[in-house]
Order: structure tokens, then sequence, then C-alpha cells
């Protein structure tokens, strides 16, 4: 609830009067450093520079956001690629029209001086998730290229506690850790851990953090000048990576803490430069992928999944 009212209170006193569309921004997760480009924008005007006055709401529930889009009680949500191609087929109207963060952020992550050398080890080990198909499929397919299969390990459901999870010993890795925080939260707690990166480990490169909106009723001009908002805080985070650092810590006191801190440094390189721009590729191969591992009924072409919105 304290995030909702602060992400509503930032709405509230970074919008002008004068602003007359106003648009209802769903996140993923509680505000951190991930969302940097959307605060940003929200505390320098670049949302009032596009006549939006823009809502930012932290979800209660994680899963709720493009489920509530679909449904039309709002106009954008924030959400991850792997999950937008099973949401489609499961029969949401939804589709990708923007890029918020451009790289994978997921890892398998083990105790950096555990007894998992390779994703080989862990033969006959506890492996944490927290949510199931897409992470099932990504750690088998890590499996594969390493002469395993899920078969070879004992699949926990830790619910979101990753990190302590781990440390704790309950498991002896985690799939879908964020190596942008868990990485650096171990840190910090004196038990580092490790991160076997999965673009690495075989799995096709993807768009972790990704715009999505009702394919039927959204409003392409609101939507492009959102992300030329979003864009042009990108460009000023890339350009002020300490004063917007600054900025964004300041909003609320959780914010400004050593593991912000961290997390927005390794963050700042993997924001989306161009939000709008879309790999076709990258999504008909993750399709593939999806399709091969038994998770998809069959293969959308992309235009159901993405759009260029500037081409719209």
């Amino acid at each position: 609830m304290k995030s909702i009212f602060f992400a509503s209170a930032l709405s509230l006193c970074a919008a002008p009067l004068w602003a007359q569309d106003q648009v209802t921004l769903l996140l993923d997760w509680f505000v951190n450093p991930d969302h940097g480009p959307v605060i940003i924008a929200q505390e320098r005007g670049y949302f009032a520079e596009q006549d939006l006055m823009v809502e930012v709401i932290a979800p209660a529930d994680p899963s709720a956001p493009p489920k509530m889009v679909a449904a039309g009680q709002a106009d954008l949500a924030i959400s991850y690629q792997p999950q937008l191609h099973l949401q489609i087929h499961e029969g949401l109207p939804l589709q990708r029209v923007g890029t918020l963060v451009a790289t994978p952020l997921s890892c398998l992550l083990v105790l950096a001086d555990g007894p998992i050398e390779t994703p080989a080890d862990l033969r006959g080990r506890k492996v944490g998730f927290s949510v199931g198909g897409v992470e099932e499929a990504v750690l088998g397919h890590v499996l594969k290229t390493h002469g395993l299969t899920l078969d070879d390990v004992e699949l926990i459901n830790v619910n979101w506690s990753m990190s302590p999870s781990l440390m704790s010993g309950q498991v002896d890795a985690v799939i879908g850790a964020f190596r942008n925080f868990e990485l650096n939260q171990m840190d910090i707690e004196g038990v580092p851990g490790r991160c076997f990166y999965v673009e690495e480990e075989g799995l096709p490169p993807y768009d972790e953090l990704i715009y999505v909106a009702n394919k039927d009723t959204m409003d392409i001009d609101m939507i492009q000048r959102f992300l030329a908002a979003t864009e042009k805080a990108t460009q000023y985070i890339v350009n002020h990576p300490v004063e917007s650092w600054e900025i964004f810590a300041s909003t609320a006191p959780e914010l400004n803490d050593e593991l912000n801190k961290r997390a927005w440094v390794d963050t700042l390189p993997r924001f989306a430069l161009r939000p709008t721009a879309m790999d076709v590729g990258r999504y008909a191969t993750f399709e593939a992928f999806l399709h091969d591992a038994g998770l998809i009924p069959a293969i959308n072409p992309v235009s159901e999944i993405a759009i260029d919105v500037t081409s719209q």
C-alpha cells in the first residue's frame, strides 16, 4: 500500500494542472531502479511536455497488471516478454508497444563459494523458482546444454523469496533471480552469489521489461507520446547517471539505500535507448522457443505479439 500511495503521489505532484490526457501505468512490482525512465520522465516533466498526466501504480499482485490492461482497467502495464507470449495464447488481447529493459535480467543464481561450479553440478539438487511455466522452460534449456533434464533436479516454489531461500540453504540454486538486484543484495548481506546468465547458456535473448497495451482499445497517439517522454528520460539517465540517481532516490526514503544505488548502476546500461524500436526476429525466435518447449500450442506471427507504434 505504501508503494501505491508513493506512486500516486508522484503523479499528482509532478504533472501540471493543464495536462489533459490521463494515462494509467501499472508497474510490474514495487518502484525500483528498473523503472528509472518512468520516474525520471515524471520528475523532470517530460510527460507534462507531452501533455500527459501519468498515474503510476505499483500492484499488490505482480501477476495482475497485464490482466487489468486486458480488462480495460488501465492503459499500459510494465510486463515481461516471455510472459506476454503465454498470455496471448491464453486469449488476453495484449501487445507489446514499447521496451523498457532491452536485455535479460533473469539468471540462474548460486552461491559464489558453493558446490555448483557449472549447471551440470545441479544433478540431484534443489532449484527454487517463482513463476511456473516460463522459468521451468528456461531452466530446462539451461540444463539441456549441460546434459541434464528437469527430472535431474528437484523444483521448489520459493514464492519470490529468491536470495533468502538460497542463502538459508533451502535450495542450491534459484532460476529467475534478477542479476541487478539479487547479486547486490547477497553481496551486501555478506553471502556473495554467482549468476549463470541465461543468454550465455543457450537461451534466445529477449526483452526483460516491456510496455503492453490492449490491442483492441489502445490509443496509439498517447502511447507514442508516452514513449517519447521515456526515451528522453533514458537519454538524461545515460548522460547524467549521478544526477538521475539523486532524483530517483529523492522520491521516497525507501529508495535511497545501498541496494537501490548499486542496482541503479547495474541497470543503467540495460535500458532501451529506443523504446519504440522492435526486433522482429527476437520475438519470432522466442515464440519458437516456447513452442519447442511445449508451452504454447502454435506459433503466432510477430504482428500478433508486438508492434512498432511509430509505424501505425
